[in-house]
């Protein structure tokens, strides 16, 4: 990945490589806040998208982990929907909106399903399939929740990765070691025999955690 930063040269050749994913792999076309005016507006909210953009980054740094230990199937979908709903009470809140009905909740977890509203950045899919054609084995690991399988799916990205972690089901997020060692076990490797490639200081700590070297990616 091209804006990835060179690795030292003591570090052993690795078998398998986990990629964080929203940051490092793929972003929205557009912004947060230009898609949650635009759905608040179908239910008869108006907000600025602005106001959401400066108020978002805020409202999922002070959430609790996107993670529910214990919980599968519909109980955890049903865990998710529940989270981001909350957090978009608190944006709309913060943004000076009106109280979000449950219509708005699901159209908003239902609209960042789709893969439209995403995009992969340019460098990854040659660098993806290089690797993976070189023999290195590949998962994601991310703090998401279980809507990050079907976007990689339909953005083509899916049939390149041998697990994919997300912190909702895993039942910690990063920088828990937990997501890490989850993916590890699902590739067959050791720590010593990975490495991570991240975008956020939890991408660090976490994979350090997991005794898993780390290189961070600095996009625009």
């Amino acid at each position: 990945m091209t804006a990835t930063p060179t690795p030292p040269s003591t570090w052993p050749r690795p078998r398998g490589l986990l990629l964080d994913a929203m940051g490092t792999l793929i972003g929205l076309r557009t912004s947060v806040g230009h898609t949650y005016a635009a759905v608040a507006a179908e239910h008869g909210i108006d907000v600025a998208a602005e106001a959401i953009d400066r108020a978002f980054p805020d409202v999922l740094q002070q959430a609790p982990a996107l993670a529910f230990p214990g919980l599968e199937g519909d109980g955890l979908l049903q865990a998710e929907r529940r989270w981001w709903g909350a957090r978009i009470d608190a944006v709309l809140g913060a943004a000076g909106a009106a109280v979000a009905p449950a219509a708005l909740h699901d159209a908003l977890f239902d609209r960042f399903a789709d893969p439209s509203l995403w995009h992969v950045y340019a460098d990854v899919p040659s660098v993806l399939r290089r690797w993976h054609g070189a023999g290195l084995r590949l998962a994601v690991v991310s703090n998401f929740d279980r809507r990050l399988h079907p976007l990689l799916e339909g953005l083509g990205l899916a049939d390149l990765f041998g697990a994919v972690v997300v912190s909702s089901s895993a039942g910690a997020a990063k920088p828990s070691p937990l997501p890490f060692q989850i993916a590890l076990e699902s590739l067959g490797l050791p720590p010593s025999q990975v490495w991570h490639v991240g975008d956020s200081p939890e991408d660090r700590a976490g994979a350090r955690a997991a005794g898993v070297r780390c290189l961070l990616v600095q996009r625009p």
